[in-house]
């Protein structure tokens, strides 16, 4: 394992940084793929090397690729993690997340030196949420549905991964990652820190997370097991509704807030006309109607037993400790007003 040579594109980005982190810690070498002018704010680490990627070419990708496995080998390990959550075009999702995945894999494959494992980590959202009379956990192995036009593209970069007969890889969905460096989250945390405690919909809902640094150590520990061709749900195995992350967050916060219960159907309208109008500019709001199909779904419950059973060892973290850490980076790097946070 040590001294092999792994790339992780997406590398300048909230989860890819605590993926070179984690490989750095595990003893690879380390290659940060990245785009030109992309922010090395979190790729300080010694001994951390580069490499400038264009996906948007398959063509200039696969001479790099090339010129690459002259000199030093090849890659032994990818971990293809570049990809876009918002956009202000749908088609912009399918361009990102399923095109340039499938430039990537064909480069990869047509340079002629395929690496030891290719690990695409994909999104919970390329299946779909889960049964919402009976809250069954949501299994690899059921039929995909999903919501969204990200959804959609990753579960399209996913199809073209399995097509592939000679390529070894691996899928990861993960469910909603938080953690350090995450700028979703922080919105939820600056609406607590306001008293603002937003809900839509009267119903249930039960969802599954994962801390972002269990997700890195994961993530790099499949690629020391012998399992190939193979995909996985990743959570920390614990079943929260809607209200337990806001009920800890409050709690780290200290913060007393104020319920606001919007009706589904008001949300919709609401929505519905934001789009109309972002239409006029040929924009995508950054709430769309997709967005809140998704976020009202009442069951994103997942069943990641087999990842952790395959991998022996089980999430480090708890929720409260995983935002109680968050919530001290937040604040250590002024994205949270530090006068009510917690710091035992």
């Amino acid at each position: 394992m040590f001294h092999k040579k792994i790339l992780i594109t997406g590398a300048s980005g909230f989860i890819g940084s605590f993926l070179v982190e984690e490989a750095l810690r595990s003893g690879y070498i380390v290659y940060a793929g990245i785009r030109p002018g992309s922010s090395r704010n979190f790729l300080q680490q010694e001994g951390l090397r580069f490499i400038q990627l264009d996906l948007a070419s398959r063509e200039l990708l696969e001479r790099q690729l090339v010129h690459f496995n002259r000199l030093e080998g090849g890659f032994d390990y990818i971990i293809h993690n570049a990809g876009i959550t918002h956009s202000r075009r749908k088609e912009d999702f399918q361009l990102v997340n399923d095109r340039y995945t499938r430039h990537l894999v064909d480069a990869v494959m047509a340079a002629g030196k395929p690496p030891e494992k290719f690990i695409f980590i994909s999104s919970l959202a390329a299946g779909g949420p889960g049964d919402p009379l009976h809250y069954k956990p949501i299994r690899i192995a059921d039929p995909e549905h999903p919501l969204s036009a990200y959804g959609r593209s990753k579960l399209s970069a996913e199809n073209y991964i399995k097509s592939q007969p000679g390529l070894p890889y691996i899928i990861i969905r993960p469910t909603a990652v938080y953690g350090p460096r995450d700028k979703d989250f922080l919105k939820y945390f600056r609406l607590l820190g306001k008293g603002i405690e937003p809900y839509i919909g009267r119903g249930p809902q039960m969802i599954s997370l994962i801390y972002v640094k269990d997700l890195a150590r994961a993530t790099c520990r499949l690629l020391d097991c012998g399992r190939l061709r193979a995909s996985y749900l990743v959570s920390d195995g614990v079943a929260y509704n809607k209200k337990d992350l806001s009920r800890c967050i409050r709690k780290i916060l200290e913060r007393p807030t104020i319920k606001i219960r919007l009706p589904l159907s008001l949300s919709r309208a609401v929505v519905w006309g934001t789009e109309k109008i972002s239409s006029l500019f040929g924009r995508l709001p950054f709430f769309h109607s997709e967005k809140l199909r998704e976020i009202a779904a009442p069951n994103w419950l997942c069943d990641s037993q087999e990842l952790w059973k395959e991998l022996e060892i089980q999430p480090d973290y708890t929720l409260e400790g995983g935002l109680m850490e968050t919530s001290r980076w937040y604040k250590e790097k002024g994205w949270i007003s530090p006068a009510r946070t917690r710091t035992y």
